[in-house]
């Protein structure tokens, strides 16, 4: 378990490190009840598709503290499902809470909702890890004699943003671990400069970083001073289409130019089967005052979507595998 763990059990409630607060300071924030997890998730308190997946699972359980009628079953999903709409991680894991529970018996399905719950949390730190795994070979393929393998990031799909290790930057911390030489190009992210969460995790972790401006990544990628691109997903159409915060797709553009590979990481759980494209993924739209512009006229998309042709591969718990043939992993 990392120093300062994004998520843990703690009686009846839940305690999640509050990422609004990072990195000024490391708080922890206690949930009790179903709107304390809803609130959570929509202000970004956690965030991170697997995280808000896990959160999601947990305030379902803290939903049913009291009423665990089919009603407030219903009721507790789609108060939940409302919070954000890109993460398909949040769906798909409100979705697996649902099907177990409707089975249930309402005498122990409180019991079942924390049990089932604690297993989504605990199946993705196993996923997470075996990310770490299947990316290191890629990092090993990039490395230059003996040179410093030099990974772009952006965002932060890192630990913070999963219940452990992190997507994007688990073969960063894996690598890490073997004694390779990594140093991680971190984009700040605006406007909520998520990227200062990855630059904390990584400084916490002992991994050499620099953090750089949104606009200097096409010049780092120009001048060759990046081997390879790593992002994590909020949603991963059938077709390879990746939707992650915004920015993203104009990394894919200039990696594409500069011959860079582009790779995509993230659990299956990110992998929609039933979105057949990016064009289907729906685009969330956040508060405009975000990006502090009084009263200019502001539109604040919070992610957009890399088409699969830039992508050269997204990493996934069962192994690497080009965007084309992603139903060979859909059971």
């Amino acid at each position: 378990m990392s120093k300062h763990p994004t998520i843990v059990e703690d009686g009846d409630q839940v305690v999640v490190l509050d990422q609004t607060r990072l990195p000024r300071e490391v708080a922890m924030l206690r949930l009790a009840t179903l709107e304390d997890a809803a609130h959570a998730i929509r202000v970004m308190q956690v965030r991170g598709a697997p995280l808000i997946g896990a959160t999601a699972a947990y305030g379902v359980a803290l939903g049913l503290a009291d009423d665990v009628s089919d009603a407030r079953l219903a009721q507790v999903i789609d108060t939940l499902a409302a919070t954000r709409p890109t993460a398909v991680n949040l769906h798909w894991a409100l979705a697996r809470m649902h099907r177990v529970l409707e089975k249930s018996a309402l005498a122990t399905r409180r019991q079942t909702a924390w049990n089932e719950a604690r297993a989504i949390a605990a199946e993705d730190v196993i996923a997470n890890a075996a990310i770490g795994q299947h990316g290191l070979p890629l990092l090993r393929a990039r490395q230059r004699g003996s040179d410093t393998i030099q990974v772009m990031t952006h965002c932060n799909a890192g630990r913070l943003a999963t219940v452990d290790h992190g997507t994007a930057i688990s073969p960063v911390y894996a690598a890490h671990a073997a004694g390779l030489p990594v140093h991680v190009w971190v984009s700040e992210t605006r406007p909520r400069n998520q990227g200062l969460l990855t630059a904390w995790e990584l400084a916490e972790a002992g991994v050499p970083h620099t953090l750089i401006a949104d606009n200097a990544a096409g010049l780092l990628l120009m001048q060759g001073k990046v081997d390879l691109v790593i992002v994590g997903a909020d949603r991963i159409a059938a077709n390879g289409d990746t939707a992650n915060k915004v920015g993203t797709y104009l990394k894919g553009l200039a990696a594409r130019e500069h011959g860079v590979p582009f790779y995509v990481a993230a659990p299956l759980s990110t992998i929609d089967f039933a979105c057949p494209d990016g064009a289907a993924i729906p685009i969330e739209e956040r508060a405009t005052d975000e990006l502090g512009a009084g009263d200019v006229p502001v539109a604040n998309p919070a992610f957009d979507v890399t088409p699969a042709a830039l992508i050269a591969g997204i990493i996934s718990e069962r192994g690497v595998a080009v965007p084309q043939s992603l139903a060979c992993w859909q059971s």
